[in-house]
């Protein structure tokens, strides 16, 4: 019997189109001997729609023409079990699915902070990937850089402000330059894909880039910049118990920082070769396209040096699934640093896991397996238990200031 796969992606996000790309590569991966897969769509509205047509990308061209050929849907949790029904709904005929596990591919916020992964708790439903606690501290740089330095994984220090404080702009400029040394890079707390990313190398430039940072984010973060930077990325797979680090890459860049356009819209080809078949394919490259050496021109003692650094912090945040953890390498002291961890990666990494003998449709497996795994992890644990407060509480609707005469 086949396991009812709903595979979600697009969302309110500024990576909605990176969504859509990671998404349709691994549904086209997916072994549908084992899955029947019911890809449902997000639209930055937050809405949810199916249809067969939202896993073609070529229907994307044209988004609503394909909302027009697909039903508007809500998960609903219906007699112990979760089904994908019609909305509005419908009497008769309103079931489209029953849903066994979910697979949300999601970037960025509202989506990947934790947001879609507590939805789909609420409803019971077990899903792929990051639970809520590590997706929203993945999302969150500082949080992040915070947790790991606690655990001695070595991160850049860093200052953080927020939109109010930027009423102000000269104390905060103040602030930024008496902690740190210019070049500065400027960054969302909560963005990936590079979205509001910019270099400053004075204070007039980071006036700027703090003003274009806030134009995507209500909190951004300033950390020196390291100018003989090497970026040096690896993919984990496992859960808390058990991981593994995937083979290194080195992106290649145009610019001081790994871009957007250096990630999305360069020419594909680099160190990829192969790349996942059908879906990978028909739904262009994504992540996949990014020119890289794979693997990293490295020495094998950084190498696993790094690994090494990737699987324990991948652990120390409690992650599950795949992620992809970004480092940086300083030319001038020779010391590695973890620059930030994406819980639901850019075309899930699969490029990282195939020169180590691991297909992408092996990849989406163990993924499916980690989050049933952590269900019946978590049907082993009390949630709740019978009392009787209830049922002898006297104050009625005013709640416990109506029960007089009660202490403690």
């Amino acid at each position: 019997m086949r396991i009812k796969l709903c595979v979600l992606f697009g969302g309110k996000s500024v990576e909605h189109e990176v969504s859509v790309i990671s998404a349709l590569q691994a549904i086209g991966s997916l072994d549908k001997a084992k899955y029947d897969v019911v890809p449902v769509y997000i639209t930055k509205n937050s809405e949810f729609y199916t249809s067969f047509e939202c896993s073609c990308i070529e229907e994307y061209k044209n988004i609503p023409a394909l909302i027009k050929k697909s039903e508007r849907c809500v998960l609903m949790n219906e007699d112990g079990k979760v089904r994908l029904l019609r909305y509005p709904f419908k009497k008769h005929g309103g079931v489209i699915s029953d849903v066994d596990v979910a697979f949300p591919i999601v970037h960025g916020t509202n989506v990947e902070d934790g947001t879609l992964q507590g939805y789909l708790k609420t409803l019971g439903l077990p899903f792929v990937g990051c639970d809520v606690t590590a997706s929203a501290v993945g999302m969150d740089k500082y949080v992040m850089k915070t947790v790991l330095k606690e655990n001695g994984i070595p991160v850049l220090d860093c200052v953080r402000f927020y939109a109010s404080e930027f009423s102000d702009p000269e104390a905060v400029l103040d602030r930024a330059e008496d902690k740190l040394t210019y070049p500065v890079i400027v960054k969302p707390v909560n963005l990936g894909s590079s979205v509001g990313i910019s270099v400053a190398h004075d204070r007039q430039e980071l006036k700027a880039c703090l003003e274009d940072g806030f134009r995507y984010a209500s909190a951004v973060l300033c950390e020196k910049a390291i100018t003989d930077l090497t970026e040096i990325n690896c993919s984990v797979l496992g859960d808390t118990s058990s991981a593994e680090a995937s083979e290194l890459e080195k992106p290649f860049k145009h610019d001081e920082i790994l871009s957007f356009k250096d990630k999305y819209e360069g020419p594909s080809g680099g160190g990829s070769k192969g790349g996942a078949k059908g879906g990978a394919k028909s739904a262009g490259a994504g992540m996949a396209s990014l020119q890289r050496q794979i693997p990293a021109p490295v020495s094998p003692e950084r190498r696993e040096e790094i690994r090494s650094l990737a699987v324990k912090a991948f652990q120390c945040l409690g992650c599950n699934g795949v992620s992809r953890i970004d480092f940086m390498i300083d030319g001038d002291t020779d010391t590695v640093y973890l620059n930030e961890i994406n819980t639901i990666p850019g075309s899930l990494s699969f490029y990282l896991w195939e020169p180590l003998g691991v297909k992408y449709t092996e990849l989406l497996d163990r993924m499916i397996e980690l989050a049933l795994k952590r269900r019946r992890e978590e049907d082993a644990i009390t949630f709740s238990f019978d009392t009787n407060i209830l049922e002898n509480f006297a104050g009625g609707a005013k709640g416990s200031k109506g029960a007089k005469g009660s202490k403690r």
